[in-house]
C-alpha cells in the first residue's frame, strides 16, 4: 500500500456526518441521514437500489453539494462538504461504481495521475520506477496484470484492481477512511477473497473502512457494523453480529407499500408471444421462460446476477458471446440461434439513454424515426421528409413527449429533459410495432411526475396485447408494473412471483437469497 498502515489509538469516529440532506429538482435523494464510521471498522453501507448510497458516497467525494446544515468532520476536525481540499483528499480515499479510470492509458499513467511521476533531476520520467511502484501495488491481487497495457485491453476484474490499487497507493490509512463502492460486481470469487483480505488489512492497521454493497452475503462475512438506509433515510444502525440475514433484509424492505399501479393478479396464461430456452450469456447460465400475450414480466436480481444481459440478449444487442434459442411462435414455429436474435426485430429500451439510446446531435424526430427509414423511402429511394415529420409528431403525440419550442419534433434531443428523452426511445420502439417490448432501467434518472407517465404508457401497450419485459433493478418499477416476476441469482432463474405475492420483502428476500 505504500507505507506501513500503523496509528495511534483513537476513540472518537474517524468519520462523522450529521443532517446530511439532498435534492434532485423534485426529487428528495437523502433526508438527515447520520452516519459515524470508527477507527478500526469495516462499516457496511446497504439499501434497496435508488435508497441514496451512491449519492451519499458522491457528496463524501465532492462531487455533489450537501444541503444547508449538513455537519462533516474527520478526526473530530468540522470539514466543508462542499470543498475537496488535499487533506481531505489523503484522508478520505474512494472507489467508486464507475472506478474513475482512463482506458486509454495503462495503469502506470492512470496511477500516476493522482500522485505525479518520478522524475530525474532534469525533469524526465524514472519510467523504469514508475513501473515498479505500480506494479508493487497490483501484483498482490495477483492477476498478473500488464501495467504498461492501457486499460482498454484489460478484463473488468484487472481495471478494479487498478482501481483499488490507485487509491491505497501513498496512503498513510491510519488517518482516515476508505470508501469503497460495490467493489466487487465484476470479481469472481477468487478476487473477492483476496480484496476482503485486503479490506481487512486497512482495517487491521487502525484505518476505518465504509463499504457500500447489495449482497447480504458480504456484509456478514466483512463488516462490522451495518447502517440501512432506505427511501434516502438511515433506518436503522447495528452490530452485524445482532443480525441475521432475515432480519436485515427486513430492515431494508421495510413495511409493504401500495402503489396506485399495482397490478392485478395475472389471469389464465395467454398463449406464448415469445419462447427463450437455454440462453447463455456473461453470468447468464441456461436462463429459460416464456412471455405472454398482454403479460407484463419483470426480470431483476443483485448487481452482477446477470438479470440486465437478459433483455440485451433477448433483443440481439449483447457484445459478448451468446448461445441458446429464442422463438416467436406467432410468427414462425421455427427457432432462432440466440447469436442471430437480431434477426428478430426486437427493439430494446437500454439501460444508459445517454450512450445508448439517443443520438445527442440529432433531432427528436430524427432519433425517433432513425429505425423506420426504410418504411419511410419513396419509390424512388428517397426519405419522405412529409412522412417522417408526420409520424414523428404523431408519436411525440401520443407518448406525450413535452419541448420548449413549437415543432416538438425539430428540437435538438439533448434540450430535453431525461424523462422526455426516454419517452422518445420507447416511442421509436414502439412504432416499429413489436410483439414484444423489452425495457432495461425504464424509469432511471427521471422524476416521480414521469415515472408515472411512463408506468402508463407501458400498462397500455400491455393491455393492447403487446408483450412486455422488464429489467429493473429498481424494485418500484416491478411493483407498480409486473404481473410476474423472475429472480436471477448467480446467472440461473432462483424464484418466480407472481400476482400479488410480488411485495418488497419478498423481492428483496428473493434478490438476497434468504427466503
Amino acid at each position: 500500500m505504500g507505507t506501513e498502515l500503523t496509528g495511534p489509538v483513537r476513540t472518537g469516529p474517524v468519520l462523522r456526518v450529521a443532517a446530511l440532506s439532498k435534492r434532485f429538482g423534485a426529487t428528495q435523494a437523502l433526508t438527515d441521514v447520520d452516519l459515524e464510521v470508527a477507527p478500526g471498522e469495516i462499516h457496511a453501507l446497504i439499501g434497496p437500489n435508488g435508497s441514496g448510497k451512491s449519492t451519499l458516497i458522491k457528496i463524501l467525494a465532492g462531487y455533489h453539494h450537501a444541503e444547508p446544515g449538513a455537519v462533516a468532520e474527520l478526526d473530530g476536525e468540522p470539514f466543508d462538504l462542499g470543498q475537496v481540499t488535499a487533506s481531505r483528499h489523503d484522508r478520505l480515499r474512494f472507489v467508486h461504481q464507475e472506478l474513475g479510470l482512463v482506458g486509454e492509458l495503462s495503469a502506470i499513467d492512470n496511477l500516476a495521475l493522482s500522485h505525479g511521476f518520478a522524475r530525474t533531476a532534469l525533469g524526465n520520467i524514472r519510467w523504469p520506477e514508475m513501473e515498479r511502484r505500480t506494479t508493487a501495488l497490483v501484483e498482490r491481487f495477483g492477476l498478473g496484470i500488464d501495467v504498461r497495457r492501457p486499460l482498454s485491453a484489460a478484463t473488468p476484474v484487472q481495471r478494479t484492481v487498478v482501481a483499488i490499487a490507485a487509491a491505497l497507493q501513498g496512503w498513510e490509512g491510519h488517518r482516515g477512511v476508505l470508501v469503497l463502492d460495490e467493489p466487487t460486481a465484476v470479481l469472481p470469487p477468487g478476487e473477492v477473497a483476496r480484496l476482503f483480505d485486503i479490506v481487512r488489512e486497512v482495517r487491521d492497521a487502525g484505518a476505518g473502512v465504509l463499504y457500500v454493497s447489495h449482497r447480504m452475503d458480504e456484509i456478514f462475512a466483512l463488516a462490522d457494523r451495518v447502517t440501512v438506509i432506505r427511501g434516502g433515510r438511515r433506518i436503522a444502525t447495528h452490530p452485524v453480529a445482532d443480525l441475521t440475514p432475515r432480519s436485515l433484509a427486513e430492515l431494508m424492505a421495510g413495511e409493504e407499500t401500495e402503489t396506485d399501479h399495482r397490478p392485478a393478479p395475472p389471469s389464465d396464461r395467454a398463449d406464448p408471444v415469445l419462447e427463450v430456452r437455454d440462453l447463455w450469456a456473461g453470468p447468464l447460465r441456461g436462463v429459460g421462460f416464456d412471455l405472454a400475450r398482454g403479460e407484463r414480466l419483470g426480470i431483476t436480481g443483485l448487481v452482477g446476477s446477470g438479470h440486465e444481459i437478459v433483455p440485451y440478449a433477448v433483443c440481439g444487442a449483447h457484445a459478448g458471446r451468446v448461445s441458446g434459442r429464442l422463438r416467436l411462435p406467432e410468427r414462425s414455429e421455427r427457432w432462432t440461434e440466440a447469436r442471430d436474435a437480431d434477426g428478430l426485430g426486437l427493439p430494446l429500451v437500454p439501460a444508459d439513454r445517454a450512450g445508448e439510446g439517443v443520438i445527442g446531435d440529432f433531432s427528436v424526430g430524427e432519433n425517433l424515426t432513425l429505425p423506420l427509414l426504410d418504411r419511410l423511402r419513396a419509390r424512388s429511394g428517397r426519405l419522405g421528409r412529409r412522412r417522417e415529420s408526420a409520424l414523428a409528431e404523431d408519436w411525440i403525440r401520443r407518448v406525450g413527449v413535452h419541448t420548449a419550442g413549437r415543432r416538438p419534433a425539430s428540437a435538438r434531443i439533448t434540450t430535453l429533459s431525461g424523462g422526455n428523452q426516454q419517452k422518445v426511445v420507447m416511442a421509436r420502439c414502439l412504432a416499429q410495432r413489436p410483439p414484444v417490448l423489452t425495457l432495461c432501467e425504464p424509469t432511471a434518472g427521471v422524476d416521480i411526475a414521469t415515472r408515472l407517465q411512463l408506468y402508463d404508457l407501458i400498462e397500455r401497450q400491455a393491455d393492447e396485447g403487446m408483450g412486455v419485459i422488464v429489467s429493473s433493478s429498481d424494485t418500484q418499477d416491478l411493483l407498480a408494473l409486473c404481473t410476474r416476476v423472475l429472480v436471477v441469482r448467480d446467472g440461473r432463474i432462483a424464484r418466480e412471483i407472481s400476482g400479488r405475492d410480488i411485495t418488497e420483502s419478498a423481492l428483496v428476500h428473493a434478490m438476497e437469497g434468504t427466503e
